[in-house]
């Protein structure tokens, strides 16, 4: 009975935690760029000397999908979404990371930024200065208009784009995607943008909501079982005690 429990009480907690993922899905449906969490788990040994029979349930939320979100255009020249798949990198907290986020602004130095956090080129963080208008090619290459009547586009830097494989990638603390092994990515010139545009979240708000429906049915299951080896246990207790 003591292992019955065990594995009732750990799949509740497992269940749990499952739909704390599920929420934060959906609470950045609307957060352009956000890579939709994946609630994966595994079993894991209970340690120490006579519990060989006990195995827990462990969470592991740190994996993402890489389905594209909807496209939206918004006219806007500093607005850029990567058509397919692939990622911007961005000066983070704790060094280089990715994202899909392209809602490009400029702080007061004409440095590039995403989220307050530098846009980075092939040259490092882009810094463009003054201008009457930017230009995003395909290829990420980011060009000016200068201020002058007779001026010609310039160009300033090319983005650095990156691609990697949904399972290479984890998010740290900032949200912002990095590689597993800690090693920043090479450039990818085969990475396309859309300038004009932004990405959504990859977010199904109906895939979420019945992925958390599924999990509070495993809840109550679970917590039948808890209440049904209790009994078993009281049951026990009885005959032993005669």
């Amino acid at each position: 009975m003591d292992a019955l429990i065990y594995t009732a009480m750990s799949g509740a907690e497992r269940a749990m935690r499952g739909q704390q993922v599920h929420a934060n899905n959906l609470a950045n449906l609307d957060t352009n760029g956000f890579r939709a969490n994946l609630e994966l788990a595994q079993s894991a040994k209970l340690p120490g000397y006579g519990y060989d029979d006990r195995h827990m349930s462990q969470l592991q939320a740190n994996a993402i999908t890489d389905r594209q979100g909807a496209l939206r255009a918004t006219g806007r020249e500093l607005d850029v979404a990567i058509s397919g798949p692939g990622y911007f990198a961005v000066q983070g907290p704790t060094g280089e990371g990715y994202t899909r986020a392209g809602a490009i602004t400029l702080d007061a130095d004409g440095t590039m930024t995403v989220n307050g956090m530098q846009l980075l080129g092939e040259g490092g963080p882009i810094t463009l200065p003054i201008h009457r208008k930017v230009e995003i090619g395909q290829d990420g290459t980011v060009s000016i208009l200068g201020p002058g009547a007779d001026a010609q586009l310039q160009v300033i830097d090319k983005l650095r784009l990156v691609r990697a494989e949904a399972s290479e990638l984890t998010k740290n603390e900032a949200g912002l995607l990095v590689a597993r092994d800690g090693q920043p990515l090479n450039t990818d010139a085969t990475v396309l943008v859309k300038a004009g545009h932004l990405e959504g979240a990859n977010v199904s708000a109906i895939e979420e909501m019945v992925a958390t429906m599924s999990l509070n049915r495993t809840f109550e299951i679970q917590m039948k079982l808890f209440k049904a080896a209790d009994s078993m246990n009281e049951i026990g207790n009885k005959l032993i005690s005669g």
